[in-house]
């Protein structure tokens, strides 16, 4: 699959916000704005990010690098597919997705949007894949990164 089908330029985030919800709503109005997501995306993102965070402890990819998150919720509530990729200038906190009992500091998120139920995993898997691959080093400097421009060039260049 071509970077260009689940990246757009116009959904790549920077932002300051510091509290989850807050955060998710922030994105949700730019998606809902751009045509993205539906009206009732928000509710359903939140409420899934509740019952079964998404947050992920990076120390088994590398020393000192920022943990990310990957938000998504159910197809029917998106217009399209994507992966909107979004830099956090202050940690937000998220709960681990292995231990939804432990708090994260995240730096960086991954939201998937798919319309199709079978191709979520699919996304999941190219965003691990991505992670995976990249050295330590480059990765550190790229889950920094607070231009939404030079994430968007990044992805396009080296997501796989």
């Amino acid at each position: 699959m071509e970077n260009s089908v689940i990246f757009a330029r116009d959904a790549v985030f920077v932002t300051d916000e510091t509290e989850q919800d807050d955060l998710l709503k922030e994105i949700y109005d730019h998606l809902l704005q751009q045509g993205y997501v539906k009206g009732n995306f928000l509710a359903h993102i939140i409420e899934r990010e509740h019952n079964f965070p998404t947050g992920l402890d990076t120390s088994t990819l590398g020393s000192n690098l920022p943990n990310i998150a990957i938000p998504h919720t159910e197809g029917a509530f998106v217009n399209t597919r994507l992966i909107v990729p979004v830099a956090l200038k202050t940690p937000v906190i998220f709960h681990n997705m292995i231990k939804p009992e432990q708090e994260l500091p995240v730096k960086f998120l991954f939201m998937l949007l798919e319309t199709n139920p079978d191709g979520q995993a699919k996304l999941l898997s190219q965003v691990m894949d991505f992670l995976a691959k990249t050295p330590a080093k480059d990765l550190q400097h790229f889950l920094n990164f607070d231009d939404p421009d030079a994430i968007y060039e990044y992805l396009m260049q080296n997501f796989a």
